[in-house]
């Protein structure tokens, strides 16, 4: 399944770890990435030029150590490997796959119509109950297999959000369950796992989870950095689409974040929209 780029939209307010981690080791602290690292995982290292490819894979400009990509990618050699995986929506040109194999792990409303993600004309996944989450992270841990197969070493789970656009069918209680056994997942895989976007989740939700780092979309053109660094401290990865946003990112976190600037698209050099910039 291909992914493209995935902005945040801000519509409304808008996942166990091992024990030691559920209990809440100190995320964002140098002390909880010494921990990680030794229990077989660690978070991208802070502060480290970083590119977001999960529109397309190419080789990394100069000086970047971190990248993220999609899971059908192939890690890019001798650096820090970020493995997208759309884990609580549907892809568009997966709907039908989902349909004909999972039909029971998409959300569906008291008509029995499928609920979408209308900006992205994406199916939400239904994990309202123990059972669909078990089920689901049955389907996202194949891909969190490949992840770790592959050689990546963190994993960015989107759409955590996704229950601000169910209808009030689905909670956050029930997305951080949910996220809590893709954590547990990843962790056993030998990945960090990070955040990626929902500033409101609040640092307990994100210790439940155990959460190792955040991926965070526009949070300065949405003065909402200060949300996920009060959680990680310096590991949270900064992508921005415009430069008035990159601008004041840079501005305010520059010195202390990774901070890139990319086209909207997410594309590779050469396709004519192509932006990349770091600070």
């Amino acid at each position: 399944m291909s992914h493209w780029y995935r902005r945040r939209i801000a519509v409304g307010a808008a996942v166990a770890a091992v024990a030691v981690v559920a209990a809440g080791i100190g995320i964002g602290t140098a002390d909880a990435g010494t921990q990680a690292a030794a229990a077989g995982w660690a978070p991208p290292p802070a502060n480290a030029p970083f590119d977001y490819q999960i529109g397309a894979p190419y080789t990394p400009p100069a000086g970047v150590t971190v990248v993220s990509r999609d899971h059908d990618a192939a890690p890019a050699a001798g650096l820090y490997n970020i493995c997208y995986v759309n884990a609580f929506q549907a892809q568009t040109d997966a709907a039908s796959w989902w349909k004909t194999n999972h039909p029971d792990l998409l959300l569906h409303d008291a008509r029995g119509n499928l609920v979408i993600d209308k900006d992205w004309n994406e199916i939400l996944l239904d994990y309202s109950t123990a059972a669909k989450r078990s089920g689901l992270t049955a389907v996202v841990g194949a891909w969190i297999d490949q992840c770790a197969s592959k050689g990546f070493k963190g994993l960015e789970p989107d759409n955590l959000d996704s229950y601000t656009r169910s209808k009030g069918l689905l909670t956050e209680s029930q997305a951080v369950a949910y996220a809590q056994s893709l954590a547990t997942y990843a962790h056993g895989k030998g990945l960090a796992i990070g955040q990626k976007n929902d500033a409101e989740l609040g640092t307990a939700n994100a210790r439940q989870v155990g959460f190792d780092f955040a991926v965070a979309e526009e949070c300065a053109d949405y003065s909402e950095c200060q949300d996920y660094t009060a959680t990680y401290g310096n590991h949270v990865i900064v992508i921005e689409y415009k430069q008035s946003g990159f601008t004041k990112a840079c501005n305010s976190y520059g010195s202390t974040l990774s901070i890139v600037l990319r086209d909207v698209d997410v594309t590779a050099p050469g396709s004519g929209s192509y932006v990349f910039k770091t600070c």
